[in-house]
């Protein structure tokens, strides 16, 4: 029985001792050990084992055994330490709760206690201040009753004050004393529910009523609408009515101001009748003249009378202004059939400098508040695009510095722009008539000049330079964006737009286009036997010296205008209305001028080409099968060569201010030449393997001078771009490896000729 029983506890000691790894895991980290005892994984054999190894370890057995049975006594030692310390541990642990919940009910009762105690305090404290609040309400009632009074006082005081000096008309008191008694005034709208104080309200509108219609007479009287102004200067009455009627409705002050701006400009409108002869344009000085002076003559009698704010000079120039503005529009309506752009631009050019006269001598700030007008559309940007230069300057600088020097701050703008000069818009179609005119003839002249002149002569400074006509025209386009850009930033401007399409266009076909030297059909060239005898191949040029120089110098004109038509839509851009931007659109015209300058170039290279297409002609209708030696390159590849150095070297000169145009030269001519020679190449049968030799030996030659096109025949060596040396290199490796077979094979197999 007893060993079932301890079979059985060992079962349950090994069931409970078994523990998860995690458990496992976390005894080892709190309670490190390197006993093997402790381990989890722990085998009794191989711990045996361990303890002895040998059959000669037994006889420590004994030694072993005692050892491990003291250690297992200490172990129940400590366990039963452990056991007993426990005991006790639920009955503390009851005690101290319990303990704990008579602390919690002591501390809720002492809470309570405070809580009751605090609104006790309160409840003292409310019955102590129950009276202060009542005196301190009492305080601000009593307060705001003595201040109440004292303003009724100094109400009604000022209502019978104020009535009395309206009869007397004693208005620089009035103009102090009525401010006062709005503002008391204000302190009473929430009574007016109180009889009295309704009625004291009444009192004062009824004096402000009868002070602005009595003022209003007084001005009638001083200033009728009929008859002529009263004479000597104006009174004190009068500039103290004024500061009165800055405290009345704002409808006294603009009726003021209207009823004496109509009396002081009366004479204007019977002067500068619709059929009167200074009515007119050609007359339009003396209008400005008029105004100066009446604006003169009221600075110096009444500029005192009306209050500095009213700002009455401005008034009155702005008044005359919308008029002037009104009758010129009716007199132009009139007499439209009798305007010419010389007498247009005269009246909008002293129209502009009145304008620009009153800029410097107002601010504008009545543009806003004058009754029925509103302030000008578009105020001038005076930043034009063709102002950078003097008058005087050259048409060659002008050229070079219109549109690519920096632009200048721009000034601040002018309100009154266009209060006037607004109402020679619908009449602008003059104008762009006339420029749409004047264009065209420029245009002729231009042709007629060119006839007459005859192309650039080589060897000249004209030779491949900019055509003069050519800053003639831009000068001439100057000159209009200015003219119009005063004058309006709206439609017309869209309309000049046009006109300088048409004619950049006109330019482009008749003046460049139709200039260029036609390429002739002709065979012309050198014959088979005049290349073996290398007799002077200078003929076989296409165009003379001359005719290259003209095309380089339309080349170089049609590249200006490209650039300047660019700039020119910028600038168009930035001058005309905001809402029009889009209509302004100038590809169309640099895509002309573009063709020209690729039709230049393609020219250019034709005749080139030209050149050297008798030289590979012949080439390819040489016995290369009966060639017996390889000697110098061939009658022909010098001829190709001299080709070259008679044309490269004037191209490159004349095309000196425009290199990226003569790397596209170039770069075109040796696309066309190489596949050209290439071509030829494959004609040249049969070949023995000596001619494919020389043919080798020709093709470097070419290839060495076509890598040295760019500067050949130049005192300053560059070197070319590398985009053009790749082309080179390609092309003519090409060449080679169609002869390097020929060579080799024949070498190898001395088989003979092809």
């Amino acid at each position: 029985m007893m060993e079932e029983e301890e079979f059985e506890f060992a079962e349950d000691l090994e069931a409970i001792l078994h523990l998860t790894p995690e458990v496992q895991l976390a005894i080892e980290q709190v309670f490190p050990s390197q006993d093997p005892l402790d381990r989890a994984d722990f085998n009794a054999v191989e711990y045996i084992n361990t303890l002895f190894p040998t059959e000669q370890s037994l006889a420590n057995i004994d030694d072993v055994v005692n050892k491990i049975r003291l250690k297992i006594r200490r172990l129940d030692d400590n366990i039963r330490t452990v056991v007993r310390g426990q005991t006790n541990v639920g009955q503390d642990g009851r005690q101290a709760l319990e303990e704990a919940q008579i602390a919690i009910q002591q501390l809720f009762g002492k809470i309570k206690d405070i809580k009751d105690k605090a609104e006790k305090s309160e409840q003292m404290v409310k019955e102590i201040t129950r009276d202060i609040k009542q005196l301190d309400h009492a305080k601000r009632h009593l307060t705001t009753s003595i201040t109440t009074l004292n303003h009724l006082h100094m109400l009604v005081g000022g209502v019978d004050s104020l009535e009395a000096m309206t009869r007397k008309r004693q208005y620089g008191e009035v103009a102090n004393l009525l401010q006062g008694v709005v503002n008391v005034l204000e302190h009473f709208h929430k009574y007016m529910g109180i009889p009295q104080i309704r009625q004291l309200s009444e009192r004062v509108k009824a004096a402000q009523s009868e002070l602005g219609t009595q003022i209003l007479a007084d001005f009638e009287e001083a200033f009728p609408s009929q008859g002529s102004k009263r004479p000597g200067g104006p009174s004190n009455v009068l500039r103290d009515a004024c500061l009165v009627a800055n405290v009345l409705d704002p409808r006294i002050k603009q009726e003021i101001i209207k009823k004496f701006i109509r009396q002081h400009l009366s004479e204007y409108l019977v002067l500068f009748q619709e059929n009167q002869d200074v009515a007119w344009l050609d007359k339009i000085d003396r209008r400005y003249a008029w105004i100066k002076r009446q604006l003169l003559d009221y600075e110096e009698k009444y500029g005192r009378m009306f209050p500095e704010e009213w700002c009455m000079t401005e008034r009155i120039a702005v008044e005359f202004c919308h008029i002037t503005r009104a009758e010129l529009a009716k007199v132009m309506r009139t007499r439209a059939k009798e305007i010419e752009v010389k007498l247009l631009l005269f009246a909008i050019q002293r129209t502009t400098n009145f304008e620009g006269l009153l800029a410097k001598r107002f601010t504008g700030c009545t543009l806003t508040d004058v009754p029925g007008q509103k302030r000008p559309d578009s105020p001038l940007d005076p930043t034009n695009p063709f102002l950078e230069d003097e008058p005087g300057e050259e048409a060659g600088t002008e050229k070079d510095e219109d549109l690519t020097k920096p632009k200048k701050p721009k000034a601040p703008d002018n309100p009154f722009h266009g209060i006037v000069s607004k109402c020679f818009e619908p009449h602008l179609y003059v104008y762009i008539e006339s420029q749409d005119k004047n264009l065209g003839e420029l245009i002729d002249r231009f042709v007629a000049d060119f006839r007459a002149q005859g192309p650039p002569k080589a060897g000249t400074e004209e030779g491949g330079a900019v055509l003069p006509s050519c800053a003639d025209l831009f000068v001439y386009y100057k000159k209009c964006m200015v003219q119009c850009s005063q004058l309006s930033t709206g439609e017309p401007m869209i309309a000049l737009t046009t006109i300088f399409q048409k004619f950049l266009r006109e330019y482009a076909w008749k003046i460049l286009s139709g200039n260029l030297p036609k390429s002739s059909t002709n065979s012309g060239g050198l014959t088979i036997s005049s290349l073996l005898k290398e007799k002077e191949v200078s003929e076989a040029a296409k165009f003379t010296v001359d005719e290259l120089c003209l095309i380089c110098s339309i080349l170089s004109t049609a590249e200006y205008c490209l650039a300047t038509t660019q700039q020119l839509e910028e600038k168009l851009k930035e001058k005309v209305d905001k809402v029009l931007v889009e209509r302004i659109n100038l590809t169309g015209e640099m895509d002309t001028f573009s063709t020209v300058i690729s039709n230049s170039i393609q020219l250019l290279v034709q005749d080139l080409d030209a050149a050297c297409d008798p030289a590979l002609t012949a080439m390819s209708k040489m016995p290369w099968q009966s060639v017996e030696h390889v000697g110098d390159q061939s009658p022909y590849v010098t001829s190709i060569i001299m080709h070259i150095k008679q044309n490269v070297p004037i191209i490159r000169d004349n095309l000196a201010s425009t290199r990226k145009y003569f790397t596209q030269f170039c770069i075109k001519f040796t696309n066309s030449f190489i596949p050209k020679f290439i071509n030829h190449l494959f004609r040249c049968k049969p070949i023995s393997m000596v001619g494919a030799e020389q043919l080798l030996l020709d093709t470097h030659s070419l290839k060495t001078v076509l890598l040295d096109l760019p500067s050949i025949g130049s005192q300053v060596l560059r070197k070319a771009p590398a985009s053009y040396t790749k082309i080179v290199v390609k092309g003519m490796t090409r060449a080679e490896m169609i002869l390097k077979p020929i060579v080799c094979r024949d070498t190898l197999c001395s088989t003979g000729p092809l």
